[in-house]
């Protein structure tokens, strides 16, 4: 059975061009700090502060380049320490925000509060079209993933998303990444 890599996402924010401008002035480039796994994203070297009346996170890492909708990824836990008790399950980058709740963020340049964009990202497989051949899987399918150790657990609902540049590699946020006891070097497999 093939290995499959995972990554951990923690806690990040993606912002529209606007927002970006409103936070850090006008025509301001995002400072890429280290490339992620996705083809063109970064992790910037600016970071934000998530607040909500009842708490605030800092050093909230902001994903390059800009979107065209400011989108919160956040754990579950992350959620809950805000305030947030109705943050739904989505898929990372989805245009569909109705429904979503909002949140404030400030920089030192600047602040917004946004009416809607915080999520709990879907964990997902990431794989382009020579993987998904191979592993017959298609976009869209959910799957299973095992993943071995002494937390042993199987995930399911694993939504696949396949696309040219990706490369194989499944995605879990925080919360997941910690029950299922990974670490650097962590891989899962196909479990159904």
């Amino acid at each position: 059975m093939r290995k499959i890599p995972i990554e951990v996402s923690a806690r990040h924010i993606h912002l529209s061009r606007p927002d970006i401008e409103v936070l850090f002035g006008k025509d301001y480039k995002l400072t890429p700090a280290r490339f992620l796994g996705e083809p063109r994203q970064f992790a910037a070297a600016e970071t934000v502060i998530l607040y909500t009346p009842k708490s605030a996170i800092e050093n909230v890492r902001i994903v390059g380049p800009a979107r065209e909708f400011t989108q919160i990824e956040l754990a579950r836990t992350d959620s809950f320490r805000l305030g947030i008790q109705n943050a739904p399950l989505r898929a990372s980058g989805e245009l569909e925000l109705d429904g979503t709740p909002g949140i404030c963020v400030k920089s030192p340049a600047g602040e917004i509060c946004v009416r809607q964009g915080v999520i709990v990202p879907w964990r997902h497989l990431h794989l382009n079209h020579t993987e998904a051949l191979e592993l017959n899987l298609e976009d869209g399918q959910m799957v299973k993933i095992r993943i071995s150790g002494e937390r042993a657990v199987i995930l399911e609902n694993v939504f696949v998303r396949v696309q040219a540049d990706f490369r194989l590699s499944l995605h879990l946020d925080t919360d997941e990444a910690n029950a299922a006891g990974v670490v650097t070097g962590t891989e899962g497999e196909l479990a159904g």
